[in-house]
């Protein structure tokens, strides 16, 4: 009996539009004309397509990152709107699923849903949704708030503006649109529903002015590991973003926790363990040998100014912790109960200061570079596997 045969899926993340570093846009290499240029976008793309990649994600954020002044005066802050640009990658590309971040808190799912029709109509069935709640303050001013909700009100709100998102596509029956010329009959009304949502955040009759998307519903991506993003995750997702926090085997083991952790609820929602893909990050460093791709990734490291790397800690603790030393450990502990912010990202940085004791310099070296793998094409291919 031959083993099944399994095929790995690849997708390129765009964390930040000119690399996956915060000061990747200082590199010699980097087109920093181009964050505005379409074709910068479409060569990434093009590149990403024969590579072969299933996918490819554009990371979204809805606000400058200005709590700190290194935010604005050091770190890349320009983002194009995702449905512009993946509407214009959707005629320069033939293959490669094309995903953006939605925010539940900051849309209406009418919205969401006309965007994700019309592109996956316009990329022939590659449209792909990035399921985030968002999590800073910066982005709720934007939006009539200033305060961002609380985690599990987000959480709540994110399950019914899916379901909603869902329905919607669901207005037009696949055979609802008749087209006949000679009858007159464009549409068979029995064959269009209004969904009448009335619920806790939303109230939406409907119905949709699209038609059934061609996937019938878009892929939906999600990337929380916190409690109410992994039952997001296991209820709705198809796809689910996992960083890699270390290149170890205690990484791999949480990694393998982590798949079994977020597969293993899938059962009470009726689905099958089969129906979500997990796919870990990195951000590949490559050399021509191992040493080459170090050194490049120290060089990417010291592109960053010392006061940018303190303020990002600050902002994943949600504290400025800038005035302790920088040669001891962070005498501080923040509450990851009452945070309101990025979950999973505190909980490894806790992780890292109870297992290794670093001092402030390591530890935000540390997160800032907590997907970066180094070395020879090989070897990354060879750990991917692994």
């Amino acid at each position: 009996m031959t083993a099944q045969q399994r095929q790995m899926s690849l997708g390129a993340m765009m964390f930040f539009p000119a690399g996956g570093h915060i000061s990747s846009w200082r590199h010699p290499e980097t087109d920093t004309q181009g964050l505005l240029d379409f074709n910068y976008y479409k060569k990434i793309v093009q590149t990403a397509e024969r590579g072969k990649f299933d996918m490819f994600f554009y990371a979204d954020e809805l606000y400058v990152w200005d709590r700190f002044e290194s935010g604005i005066s050091h770190a890349n802050s320009i983002r194009p709107e995702p449905f512009i640009l993946l509407g214009a990658l959707a005629g320069a590309t033939e293959h490669i699923g094309l995903a953006a971040t939605i925010s539940t808190t900051y849309n209406e799912p009418y919205h969401t849903a006309r965007k994700l029709a019309t592109l996956d109509y316009l990329s022939k069935g590659r449209a792909a949704w990035n399921i985030v709640t968002s999590r800073t303050d910066e982005e709720a001013r934007n939006f009539g708030r200033e305060k961002h909700l609380e985690h599990g009100t987000r959480y709540e709100r994110a399950k019914e503006f899916v379901d909603v998102t869902q329905g919607l596509w669901d207005s037009w029956e696949d055979d609802a649109l008749l087209l006949d010329k000679e009858s007159g009959y464009f549409a068979d009304k029995e064959k269009l529903h209004n969904l009448r949502h009335k619920g806790s955040h939303f109230q939406v009759h409907g119905p949709l002015n699209v038609a059934r998307p061609p996937q019938g519903y878009p892929v939906l991506i999600q990337a929380g590991a916190s409690e109410a993003g992994k039952e997001l995750a296991a209820a709705k997702a198809e796809v689910v973003f996992a960083p890699i926090s270390e290149f170890s085997a205690e990484g791999l083991r949480a990694g393998q926790q982590l798949y079994e952790d977020i597969k293993g609820r899938m059962a009470k929602y009726g689905r099958s363990r089969d129906e979500l893909k997990i796919l870990p990050g990195i951000m590949p460093i490559i050399g021509r040998t191992e040493e080459e791709a170090k050194e490049r990734l120290a060089f990417t490291e010291s592109l960053m100014p010392q006061q940018l790397g303190l303020d990002l800690l600050s902002y994943y603790l949600g504290q400025d912790i800038s005035s302790y030393p920088l040669d001891e450990p962070l005498p501080i502990r923040p509450n990851l109960d009452e945070f309101n912010q990025s979950k999973s990202v505190l909980k490894h940085i806790l992780e890292l200061m109870d297992e290794e004791q670093p001092t402030l310099r390591q530890l935000y070296g540390r997160i800032t570079n907590r997907l970066a793998l180094a070395g020879t094409p090989e070897q990354i291919a060879d750990f991917l596997e692994e």
